[in-house]
């Protein structure tokens, strides 16, 4: 169901390399003019409207509270992304999509969701430290699943956004999902139900970063 078939460690270490390039790709989430037309062409008129409300939530909800922030993005990829496995969306047994491929193709995998909420989040100025994408295992389906947290503080218990429960929850109720580990762009961290948890590497450590990144910056679509 979510795509997540290699072992932890691999995993981790492709989404940290995800992260890496982060702050160099941030601005995809300015879309010009060109870009959408772009969309437009090669995924129809829904596509580029999808882009289009993605611009419109990033410009106003900047000066909402954070939790309100959490809110509206949870809600707008929730709806505005159908979940797809990589081997039938992509063709591939595992793809990490950018915010612009998942909403222009209007697909995704729970990799996806959590990447494109916790990027939107981030451009609208919500502190990174407050923020990791958590590897579980959700109980119900058998399965590894990744979805976003949130810490109010650094020992907080964390709010769940996740593509299979629509609403926002405390960790410590979400009883069907057992937290493994945790990352954001600054380094990695052993999961657990309250607090950011032990942190056991730092996302620098990862120097194959740079292929994603020329494909994000040249060829975003």
């Amino acid at each position: 169901m979510s795509g997540l078939k290699r072992s932890p460690l691999k995993k981790i270490a492709a989404v940290l390399l995800c992260w890496s390039y982060a702050f160099a790709v941030a601005a995809t989430l300015e879309i010009s003019d060109e870009l959408l037309g772009q969309v437009q062409n090669k995924y129809g008129e829904a596509a580029r409207q999808r882009i289009i409300q993605w611009q419109t939530l990033v410009r106003t909800a900047k000066d909402l509270p954070d939790q309100e922030k959490l809110q509206r993005v949870n809600e707008f990829f929730n709806q505005n992304i159908a979940f797809v496995d990589d081997i039938l969306h992509w063709g591939v047994e595992d793809y990490w999509a950018t915010p612009l491929e998942a909403l222009a193709t209007g697909a995704g995998d729970c990799e996806d969701y959590s990447i494109a909420k916790y990027f939107t989040l981030k451009e609208l100025g919500v502190d990174e430290d407050k923020m990791r994408i958590t590897y579980v295992k959700a109980y119900k389906l058998n399965q590894a699943h990744m979805v976003l947290t949130y810490f109010a503080t650094p020992r907080a218990v964390p709010v769940v956004l996740d593509n299979l429960v629509p609403t926002i929850e405390p960790a410590t109720k979400r009883t069907d999902l057992l937290p493994v580990y945790s990352f954001n762009g600054a380094g990695l961290w052993l999961a657990k139900a309250r607090g950011a948890g032990q942190r056991v590497g730092g996302s620098d450590r990862l120097d194959l970063w740079t292929r994603l990144k020329q494909r994000m910056m040249n060829n975003p679509l």
